[in-house]
């Protein structure tokens, strides 16, 4: 996997960003099993629950187009600090991921990142297997 070139992706998607309320744009880029990339950024809603973060913009875009076996995500903001998915993202990539395998890259800038896995952003994740 090409860690810098997944991160220039998530800043790639973070320019169609929608962020007028809280002027604070995501870009996310999701690399699939297969080697493509979805990119996803942050869209929001005057109403606030309808918003939705760039990382599921990018799994709701390859889902939608029959993917389902994900190897990691980068993921950008404006600010230059580690920017960890929400609790509500972290649920989805559970979904779809194997929390012991899928690695979260967050950067501060292009080369300047963190690589975590699911499992340990998450721990003791509510799975199919609670089911």
């Amino acid at each position: 996997m090409d860690t810098e070139k997944l991160i220039e992706e998530a800043y790639e998607a973070k320019k169609y960003s929608y962020a007028p309320y809280s002027g604070f744009h995501v870009g996310a880029a999701l690399l699939t099993a297969g080697g493509k990339i979805y990119r996803g950024c942050n869209i929001e809603n005057a109403a606030y629950s309808p918003t939705n973060c760039g990382e599921r913009t990018a799994f709701f875009k390859a889902i939608s187009e029959g993917e389902r076996e994900f190897r990691a995500i980068a993921i950008v903001g404006d600010k230059e600090e580690y920017l960890s998915p929400c609790g509500v993202c972290r649920q989805v990539m559970t979904e779809f991921c194997n929390p012991k395998e899928f690695q979260v890259i967050m950067a501060k800038n292009h080369s300047d990142y963190r690589i975590c896995l699911l499992e340990e952003l998450f721990p003791k994740a509510f799975s199919q297997e609670n089911l």
